[in-house]
């Protein structure tokens, strides 16, 4: 990055990065990328644990990938079909619903925009309009997504918002029935793991619950995968060990290889049907750029790369687990949560204004690990690295952290 395109961006584009990148001494000028590595200007190498925030599942620049992008580039096929009829994303939605077991799919662009499309669908299918959420989600920052949104500086600005929007108590039981008791819901939107509310995995009684209420009251029960989707977790799907399984799911981040942007709302067709089924009502919802060729030719290698094997390489990664071992009776961790290669260190003594977690962040950086804070939890770090890291490249981070735990505990964190 040239000297004249960082200040165009910190011009024209975002102000505050600089500070932003001071503050986490993160390389602000990178030159290569490959795999788990990226390079700065200055050969510096730092190794990406957070897989470009969920957005690399193999990794940056895959090979597979960009050589499908390649092929379809050098050929004639339009890049958007103007009819909205589109061979790359029938094939893509056909894949995609074999792999989730759900039968109809709509595409666009950015996450948020896939949980819009959810609430609306269920809004349009139940004719109810209550959507429910639990207290920590982070599910998007466009309008209605946002009012899914956790209290606190994400949401607040922004008041008012979607109305009958109503968030529930994380993991409680009792307060999901008696919201439910109290009006029918269209929806209930769940994380299977609030990554950005410190990697928090939803209870499977909780998740029991919710399959048993969405059966007996008709609600549309809508897993937001978005960061724990396509092997995250070890599964395809993190949803599919749920004992009964959603009726949406919403995808987003890693379906495009890392190379382009897409999302996707899968779902029951009879919801699809119910909402959109005839002449009038077909087309009330829609994007532009939805299924568009380039987007769906990376998704569908991705989908090819994401195949048994490394499925079960990320579930066998035991990320978490390895940090728990290798940080047990460690006083500066409070807590290491997760599933496959997804992982959260909360910090003892963390909190708001807390800066251990930043602390924490830093250091691993110095040391060659680009790791991040939690949006809703500055006190828990989450890790999660592309797919394809390594066994021995885990167990060099999972020392590295060990090492920088015992030096947390010897600083006052006057000088991180």
């Amino acid at each position: 990055m040239r000297d004249r395109d960082f200040e165009d961006f910190r011009r024209f584009v975002a102000p505050l990065a600089p500070a932003r990148l001071r503050a986490f001494g993160e390389p602000d000028r990178i030159h290569g990328a490959a795999g788990v590595e990226l390079v700065a200007d200055d050969g510096r190498r730092v190794l990406d644990f957070l897989a470009g925030w969920g957005t690399q599942p193999f990794g940056h620049r895959p090979a597979a990938v960009e050589a499908r992008l390649r092929e379809f580039l050098d050929g004639r096929e339009p890049a958007l079909y103007t009819s909205g009829v589109s061979p790359y994303a029938g094939r893509l939605a056909r894949e995609l619903c074999r792999r989730s077991g759900l039968d109809r799919a709509f595409f666009a662009s950015g996450g948020t925009e896939a949980v819009e499309a959810a609430v609306k669908l269920a809004r349009a299918a139940t004719g109810r309009r209550r959507v429910l959420h639990l207290e920590g989600a982070y599910h998007g920052c466009t309008m209605g997504s946002l009012a899914l949104m956790a209290q606190g500086p994400f949401r607040e600005p922004f008041g008012p918002h979607v109305p009958e929007v109503e968030p529930l108590p994380f993991g409680d039981v009792e307060a999901l029935r008696a919201s439910l008791e109290r009006g029918p819901a269209a929806a209930v939107v769940v994380e299977p793991v609030q990554v950005e509310g410190g990697v928090r995995p939803v209870g499977e009684a909780y998740l029991a619950a919710l399959g048993e209420e969405a059966d007996r009251r008709g609600f549309v029960l809508v897993a937001d995968e978005i960061q724990t989707g396509l092997g995250r977790t070890g599964r395809f799907l993190a949803s599919g060990s749920w004992p009964r399984g959603p009726d949406a799911v919403v995808l987003g981040k890693a379906l495009g290889g890392g190379l382009l942007p897409i999302s996707c709302l899968l779902g029951d067709a009879r919801l699809f049907d119910r909402a959109y089924g005839t002449p009038e009502t077909a087309e009330l919802h829609y994007s532009t750029f939805g299924g568009g060729s380039l987007a769906c030719v990376a998704a569908l290698a991705t989908l090819e790369a994401l195949d048994d094997s490394l499925l079960a390489a990320a579930a066998g990664a035991r990320l978490a687990e390895r940090l728990a071992e290798a940080l047990r009776d460690r006083p500066a961790v409070k807590a290491v949560r997760g599933a496959g290669l997804l992982a959260g260190i909360e910090l003892a003594g963390g909190g708001p204004g807390s800066s251990l977690g930043l602390w924490l962040c830093r250091r691993l950086l110095r040391a060659g690990y680009y790791t991040g804070l939690c949006a809703h939890d500055g006190s828990t770090v989450r890790v999660h690295p592309p797919l394809t890291t390594s066994t021995a490249e885990i167990d060099a981070f999972v020392e590295v952290v060990a090492r920088e735990a015992r030096l947390l505990e010897q600083s006052d964190l006057r000088e991180p």
